[in-house]
């Protein structure tokens, strides 16, 4: 090899593992430490030089998970050791008779020593290492042989190439699971939609097929994701774990993605309140499907003097299943109620299903362009997921279930609740009606105002606000503070002293920042961070009701939307009305503290998200401030640190995809409190 040869070998080597380096980072720690710009500047970099020199190309190079020609027939792999299926328990009591079959084999110490995995509800697949290189990849097929389906799996990034260790098994079949992020699953469908193709049923068979593809090209544009969970290696050789908790740290040590929501759990009680948590609290959270949590014997010596049952079960092991989460019902009727800011929001009314325990008969749709991506016509057959176990979502029409008598909807051209024209926002994609007298508007106006992170006044709830509008007592947020005990107590179910506690914390309202008020209106575009953004510039009421766009657009992290959406809401005559009454009423309208610019967070751009445990989203936001720092509302590239609590959802997704800290309460706390 020539000096120069040995320098683009050497390159190309530095490369791969830099590439590889980042994927661990970014799929397995959730630590990416380079940008995406960085890391496709060196992917390029590596395709041109197998480009020009093709003898530099490996098996394990990253440039191998794109590109591969389309297959003929998918060819067949006999796995090493059958991909077993697993029995079922569907209650805690199941789960205690499985431990009891088990304890009638191998005595008491088939008891105490477990761990517990989610189940998660995509495509079993096996990945064979040759001395620590990726060589082929197969389906679960019928459990003993696979369809080979390599250059499908090299597209997915989470799985790797090459283990990350020196002293890798000389043959070992990585199992794990293929699955479709529910984001990745709905934007597949919009596509597929807005193409006139048939959209895929669920995310589990979309990604079966997505691994089937003979062209490998349409596999890599799905977006599919991969856990491992087991091992196994070639007959007569041993394992080179003692149990199924040691194999899963050392598959994360090898680079394989294993999903962080285990545990290793000494008794049956510990594994009975991790399956409880995580189906009421952990899988509503979650961007992909599970179905159940996975209890096995640690121990592999147990495992085998346990077996299998019938050559297909696994004694040692059993799913702990869950209630469905997603059922098919008739989309009955699509309409239409008008939030606090005047967004016409259509919901779908829907024949009645119990999902996951409850009985669902409404879901969001959050928008027109959503009924029409998702191609939802009354009368379909749909599938319904209850996101969040709270929020009926759905998830897709069943096209082959329409008979012809389905009829397309569309977002009604006036208010259904005043007449008003509608507009369109300038996105193009919200519909809102104009008129801030708007009845419609009202209610939800009324219930933010009084919420916890706008004026905070405890003790009216929406029933209670409900009851408040009826005996037309409040008919706008100013009549609040006109509100007196004698008002109170001629209502149904209104004792004399819980009036006077609702009056006492009306009064404590009235002086309230200016930045809490300005939420409480229910501008649109205007959320807590906006709302103290503004508050700050321009200290008060009158100077923001009197700000031109241009003045408005001058503050630092508002955008034209908002400024445009502010000073049409002053120049409301309606909303001139009730500034008036506002300030007659005694309510502060102005922003009495100045902004902190020392401290533990001085200069540090932070976002919030998910639920604490135990600060509200307002507290952990003044504290934040209180210590110098800025709360944005969105994670950009600016963010310095993202702090996220239970069900953090998107923010955190994109924190972590721009590579920006997260951390939790605990360590905010502790940042605060090592800096006094």
């Amino acid at each position: 090899m020539t000096e120069g040869m040995a320098e683009l070998s050497a390159r190309a080597a530095t490369l791969r593992e830099e590439l590889e380096r980042a994927n661990y980072e970014y799929y397995v720690l959730d630590r990416p430490e380079i940008s995406d710009a960085e890391y496709d500047r060196k992917f390029r970099e590596l395709v041109e030089l197998e480009r020009a020199h093709p003898e530099l190309r490996t098996p394990d190079s990253p440039t191998q998970r794109i590109g591969a020609p389309p297959q003929g027939v998918l060819a067949k792999h006999t796995h090493l050791v059958s991909m077993l299926s697993l029995g079922n328990a569907f209650d805690d009591d199941e789960l205690r008779e499985w431990t009891d079959r088990m304890a009638r084999i191998a005595g008491d110490s088939a008891r105490g020593d477990y761990t517990a995995e989610l189940k998660i509800d995509g495509a079993a697949v096996s990945l064979t290492y040759e001395d620590g290189v990726f060589v082929v990849g197969a389906t679960r097929g019928n459990g003993t042989v696979g369809e080979i389906i390599t250059p499908n799996l090299r597209t997915i990034r989470d799985v790797p190439l090459r283990l990350r260790t020196n002293r890798p098994p000389r043959r070992i079949e990585v199992r794990g699971e293929v699955y479709f992020p529910f984001d990745a699953f709905e934007h597949l469908n919009a596509q597929r939609a807005s193409a006139g193709e048939s959209l895929f049923a669920n995310p589990r068979n979309a990604a079966a097929g997505s691994l089937r593809q003979l062209d490998p090209s349409i596999t890599a544009a799905r977006g599919l994701r991969f856990y491992g969970f087991a091992a196994a290696v070639p007959d007569g050789e041993r394992m080179p774990f003692a149990t199924q908790w040691e194999l899963l740290d050392a598959l994360v040590e090898w680079g394989v993605p294993v999903d962080p929501n285990r545990i290793h759990a000494t008794t049956l009680d510990e594994v009975v309140g991790f399956v409880r948590q995580v189906e009421s609290q952990l899988r509503p959270s979650l961007n992909f499907a599970i179905d159940g949590v996975v209890v096995k014997v640690n121990a592999f010596s147990l495992q085998d003097e346990l077996g299998v049952v019938g050559g297909r079960e696994p004694r040692w092991a059993v799913a702990r299943k869950f209630a469905p989460d997603i059922a098919v019902t008739r989309l009955l009727d699509i309409q239409v109620n008008v939030g606090r800011t005047g967004a016409l929001n259509p919901f779908a009314v829907l024949e009645p299903v119990e999902i996951g325990g409850a009985t669902v008969k409404l879901a969001t749709l959050h928008n027109e362009d959503l009924v029409t991506t998702k191609d939802l016509r009354v009368g379909d057959w749909v599938q319904v997921k209850r996101a969040g176990e709270v929020i009926p979502q759905i998830i897709a029409p069943v096209p082959d279930r329409r008979d012809g008598s389905e009829r397309k909807w569309r977002m009604p051209r006036k208010c259904p609740a005043c007449g008003t024209a509608v507009e369109r926002d300038e996105d193009g994609v919200a519909v809102y009606c104009p008129n801030v007298a708007c009845p419609g508007r009202r209610l939800e106006g009324l219930v933010h105002f009084t919420s916890r992170g706008a004026m905070d006044i405890r003790g009216l709830s929406y029933a209670r606000i409900e009851q408040l509008v009826a005996a037309n007592l409040v008919t706008d947020v100013a009549d609040i503070f006109a509100l007196t005990v004698d008002d109170l107590v001629s209502l149904e179910r209104f004792a004399e002293k819980s009036a006077e506690n609702l009056i006492a914390a009306i009064e404590d309202a009235r002086t309230r920042p200016f930045s809490r008020l300005l939420n409480g209106l229910g501008i649109r575009h205007v959320g807590a961070g906006a709302a103290q953004l503004l508050a700050r510039h321009f200290g008060s009421l009158d100077a923001l009701a009197s700000a031109t766009e241009a003045d408005i657009l001058s503050v630092h992290g508002i955008g034209e939307a908002t400024a445009h959406a502010v000073v049409a809401y002053f120049q409301n005559p309606t909303t001139r009305e009730l500034v008036k009454k506002l300030r007659k009423r005694g309510v502060l309208l102005e922003e009495p503290r100045a902004r902190v610019t020392s401290g533990a967070l001085a200069g540090k751009t932070v976002v919030i998200t998910g639920t604490l445990p135990s600060l509200s989203r307002q507290q952990a936001s003044e504290l934040v401030e209180a210590n110098g720092g800025r709360v944005a509302g969105s994670v950009s590239r600016n963010t310095d640190f993202l702090v996220a609590g239970d069900a953090a959802g998107s923010k955190l997704d994109k924190a972590r995809s721009l590579g920006v800290e997260v951390i939790d309460e605990a360590e905010l706390l502790r940042r605060i409190r090592d800096s006094a």
